[in-house]
């Protein structure tokens, strides 16, 4: 099992990040959804008294998502996987600031594949020890990692300029570019502690599978949150309301873009929230 804790500062309020996400989720799983591959979204409803963290909301926005993945995964798990086996089932509990997300394999891993996503959004500098109130024995195993989302690498075949930092001003919020050491002086500024347990139970395959879910989620967050700050101009001064309308078109759209159109070569978004 490995356990990290991966920490994102963002120049924007803990508030704003709310529907920022949410929308960000639904442009993205567009880019991921075609030729029989995507997102399918089983269910968006809203739950009650379910409590995920002590002190945080025990009600919210509910979420099942299956993730049809035959070219998005590694070589060398598609060598092993039976055809069909690569369906991956997302559920998340949304209580913000407090998200909740597991992913699973039901079909085929059962119980030897489980990674869960914990998110909580604070307004500070990244620098809270232990957000997500782990045990004496669960810090010792607890890796944090920063994630810079102007500054940091990102691959060549998944740059692109509309989605650098360091070349994005918001004419909305009046925001951007981020350069050099900007989260010295952002404001507002906020942070994502998003804390990623995998555990993938296969004789052989454990080490490398893990290291390479951990390499993908840290890339994810990267590309994902520079995406979330350069589409500011189309998130910001939305409500809640039009996000709940936007995601209903989403799911119509991926339910015709999965059956009818081309497989995409963006790389894969999950939920979290």
């Amino acid at each position: 099992m490995i356990i990290k804790e991966y920490r994102i500062l963002l120049p924007m309020t803990v508030e704003e990040y709310q529907v920022a996400q949410l929308y960000s989720v639904a442009q993205a799983s567009k880019n991921e959804t075609g030729g029989g591959e995507g997102v399918e979204i089983l269910k968006n409803e809203h739950y009650d008294n379910y409590p995920l963290l002590e002190g945080q909301p025990t009600s919210g926005q509910y979420t099942h998502k299956v993730y049809y993945l035959e070219s998005k995964v590694p070589a060398f798990v598609k060598a092993i996987a039976p055809k069909g086996s690569l369906e991956f089932h997302e559920k998340a509990w949304n209580a913000y600031p407090y998200c909740r997300t597991e992913f699973s394999n039901p079909d085929y891993m059962k119980d030897n594949f489980y990674l869960r996503l914990e998110s909580l959004h604070i307004a500070d500098g990244g620098n809270s020890p232990n957000v997500h109130k782990l045990s004496p024995e669960m810090l010792r195993k607890r890796e944090v990692i920063y994630v810079d989302i102007a500054n940091d690498h990102v691959e060549r075949k998944e740059y692109k300029p509309e989605w650098d930092p360091q070349k994005f001003h918001s004419q909305k919020a009046d925001r951007g570019p981020l350069i050099g050491n900007w989260a010295e002086t952002a404001t507002p500024l906020m942070c994502c502690y998003k804390l990623v347990t995998i555990e993938f139970k296969w004789f052989g395959l454990q080490n490398k599978v893990e290291a390479w879910a951990h390499k993908a989620e840290r890339k994810l967050f990267l590309n994902f949150h520079r995406q979330v700050f350069c589409w500011m101009d189309q998130w910001y001064g939305l409500t809640m309301a039009d996000i709940r309308r936007i995601e209903d078109e989403t799911k119509r759209d991926l339910d015709e873009k999965r059956h009818n159109g081309a497989v995409q070569s963006q790389y894969a978004t999950s939920g979290d929230e």
